[in-house]
């Protein structure tokens, strides 16, 4: 026998377990999680993770855990509750559900050779866990694909802290592809501009187009955060591609709290000027949320439509999250083969 069979790495007690046959690539789809049940309890657990994270408030940590021990995981999960059994589903939060869609459907997409996994920054399933999955599946090439399609520290930038949490315990680290943006794809353009032209076709051109957008305090984009130039772009480009007016389609910022100033425009603060100005029929739509949420289901389609109603408006109308449309399934599978 030669050196080199006697040492040959075909040997793997831990990749070659139960005599599983290795899949070819890993896929990681990761979005921000919610929490396990619509209940003051589960959102206590799933704040305190969520708002914890120091990518999420940049405040000095000693000063922030105390005013959120002390006061906001005091008041908020119990608020916050009553708005998740407002959209809750016999199958969960209906970002859970639908994030369970679309992990079926891209499976599907991509056959045999690559091993889907879904994994939340925050709450159940985690994406420890999910790696770990792929891990015990004996995959050596991961794509890791955050379903936030601009950019973000608190979003992208943490899915990436909790990629490298997990891997930096391995011995043995997989090829790794981490798909840190995707606002400028010409196939999420065309799903977004689908989903907005089959609006347009059933119920006429609005006066203004709103694309709202989770917003985040202005000092992070003066401490060089890209997002708020993504999401510029990425209205910019599905405005292009509708063939409209850059007067119809105007960008603003949504889901602010705290005291000092965010992104703006607020979508809030707009959607009660624009009667005042005249604008009384509008469409809204989020491109910043891949599948519809809290943020979108109660905030976007209900809580800002009395507003703007309230302000004298007329004609709402919400556009629905891409979740697992076809076009849109078709360009994040397409997104995931060219990194392979």
């Amino acid at each position: 026998m030669s050196r080199y069979t006697a040492l040959h790495y075909d040997i793997d007690p831990v990749f070659h377990a139960a005599n599983k046959p290795r899949v070819k690539v890993g896929v990681l789809l990761a979005n921000l999680g919610t929490p396990d049940a619509p209940t003051t309890p589960a959102l206590r657990r799933y704040l305190a993770e969520f708002l914890a994270d120091p990518r999420v408030i940049e405040v000095p940590r000693v000063i922030w855990l105390l005013i959120l021990h002390g006061i906001i995981l005091r008041v908020r999960p119990r608020k916050s509750a009553a708005l998740y059994k407002s959209v809750w589903t016999s199958e969960g939060s209906p970002l859970m559900a639908i994030s369970k869609q679309q992990q079926a459907a891209i499976q599907e997409q991509l056959g045999d050779g690559y091993s889907v996994k879904l994994g939340m920054r925050y709450g159940n399933p985690s994406i420890a866990g999910a790696l770990r999955e792929l891990q015990q599946e004996g995959v050596r090439q991961i794509i890791v694909l955050p379903l936030y399609p601009q950019y973000a520290g608190p979003t992208t930038g943490s899915t990436f802290d909790a990629v490298a949490k997990e891997l930096k315990t391995w011995r043995w680290v997989p090829e790794l592809h981490f798909i840190n943006n995707y606002c400028d794809e010409p196939l999420y353009i065309e799903a977004l501009a689908n989903s907005v032209r089959e609006h347009i076709d059933q119920n006429g051109l609005p006066q203004k187009i709103i694309f709202s957008y989770h917003g985040m305090p202005k000092r992070y984009l003066t401490s060089g955060d890209p997002y708020f130039c993504l999401c510029q772009k990425t209205t910019r480009l599905v405005q292009e591609r509708l063939g409209l007016d850059k007067n119809t389609c105007l960008t603003s910022f949504q889901s602010r709290f705290g005291r000092e100033e965010w992104l703006k425009p607020y979508t809030d603060e707009t959607l009660e000027q624009l009667p005042k100005d005249g604008i009384n029929n509008i469409a809204i739509i989020s491109p910043a949320f891949s599948a519809d949420c809290l943020e979108t289901l109660e905030e976007l389609a209900v809580e800002n439509r009395h507003a703007f109603i309230a302000a004298g408006g007329e004609k709402y109308a919400y556009i629905p999250a891409l979740n697992d449309r076809t076009d849109h399934i078709y360009a994040l599978v397409e997104l995931i083969k060219s990194k392979h």
